[in-house]
């Protein structure tokens, strides 16, 4: 009974930890060229949309090598602070980059958005 216990008992901690440390990893490089669009919106309302190629498997690595956007990495992932050579710092201005994808709100940041083949990403000065 202890036996059956302590197995079931490592076993659920094992699995908890795989799936904890699941996030951890970034899944790798595509072997050929992906290619998606990136609409970029001012503040202004101005939009300017660019066509790439990647074989980087995240829209932040993709776009960082493109040179599109910069940012910073902390705990949560990368910050974008500047797109298309437009910087807005949050704490100052109020103003961040929205990542939309197909026309939705992202659920995830752009370190951690899978690039698709034809997928439309739009990043979008938004004020608050």
């Amino acid at each position: 009974m202890k036996k059956g216990l302590l197995l079931s008992l490592s076993l659920l901690i094992l699995l908890s930890l795989c799936f904890s440390l699941s996030g951890c990893f970034k899944p790798a490089d595509y072997d050929t060229p992906v290619a998606f669009t990136v609409v970029v919106v001012h503040l202004d309302g101005t939009e300017k949309t660019f066509e790439y190629e990647t074989v980087k498997s995240t829209l932040g690595d993709a776009l960082l090598e493109k040179g599109l956007i910069d940012g910073y990495k902390d705990t949560y992932g990368l910050t974008i602070t500047t797109v298309d050579g437009v910087y807005y710092d949050w704490n100052t201005s109020g103003v961040y980059w929205s990542l939309l994808i197909n026309g939705e709100y992202a659920m995830t940041g752009a370190d951690s958005t899978i690039v698709e083949e034809g997928t439309v990403y739009s990043l979008v000065a938004t004020q608050m």
